[in-house]
């Protein structure tokens, strides 16, 4: 039995300049808001709410967007992303060699916790996720897919990289998103504070029901030779799976692949 649970985290407002950094600044939210929907794609009222924007200002970046192939039509009243977005992602990145070094640590994860992994990497003030791995439970917990973004706090792997940041960095990012997580009954910007607290204390995230309701998942930055980590490997179970025991053997076992996946020179 797979469980899902799909999110759309509210986009920030974008911050109003008299040049034309404000033009690309709000096409790029535009953007981010329409990856936010994932497949299923998002209404013209949908981003203009995420962006606090007119209708007729995201109207018209969106018609500029859809000539140029960054976004298409999936129906009439449907924005997904278009097909320059996918041709544009082909070219080798810092991104694509974040996948190529850690996603054997995160299959090994998936393969010795039987749980599903993943690789989720810190993008302004959300996290992405660039690689998923299904473990081999019986009751499969898939809170996130590839490619889906979350609020960095939302989730055990965007909080292991909220605490990554420094405290005051923390707070700044804490205070930015709060008017967002009233999507989210459970959380609140207390209770992100307290939860990156506890990550550095400990060196792991954990997200127990805050999110998903019968979830528990866990994470842990991946370490960075310059500035603060950016990656993080995460795990999601269903909460009748989890027991002290298992905490304890799920976290020996990340810390051990992230050591060894540390440990690989990259060219």
């Amino acid at each position: 039995m797979k469980k899902t649970a799909s999110e759309q985290p509210a986009v920030a407002a974008t911050p109003q300049h008299a040049d034309g950094t404000q033009a690309v600044r709000r096409a790029a939210g535009i953007l981010r808001a329409i990856a936010q929907a994932n497949a299923g794609g998002s209404t013209l009222a949908e981003v203009s709410r995420r962006m606090d924007l007119p209708r007729s200002t995201v109207h018209r970046i969106l018609g500029c967007l859809v000539e140029e192939g960054f976004v298409e039509r999936a129906t009439d009243r449907l924005y997904r992303m278009g097909p320059l977005i996918h041709e544009l992602g082909l070219t080798p990145t810092v991104g694509a060699e974040d996948v190529r070094r850690w996603h054997h640590a995160v299959e090994a994860v998936a393969r010795r916790t039987g749980v599903t992994s993943y690789l989720m990497r810190r993008s302004g003030v959300e996290a992405v996720c660039l690689v998923k791995v299904d473990g081999n439970a019986v009751v499969r917990f898939v809170p996130v897919d590839v490619g889906q973004r979350r609020l960095l706090g939302v989730g055990a792997g965007a909080t292991a990289l909220l605490a990554a940041l420094d405290p005051a960095q923390t707070e700044r990012i804490i205070q930015s998103i709060a008017p967002s997580l009233t999507r989210y009954p459970r959380l609140s910007p207390e209770h992100l504070r307290s939860a990156a607290a506890l990550a550095r204390r400990s060196g792991f995230a954990i997200s127990q029901g805050t999110v998903v309701e019968g979830g528990f998942g866990m994470g842990r930055a991946l370490p960075s030779a310059q500035g603060a980590p950016h990656l993080a490997i995460s795990i999601a179970v269903h909460a009748t799976m989890v027991t002290e025991s298992r905490i304890a053997a799920w976290k020996e076992i990340i810390a051990e692949e992230i050591d060894a996946g540390g440990h690989e020179s990259v060219d």
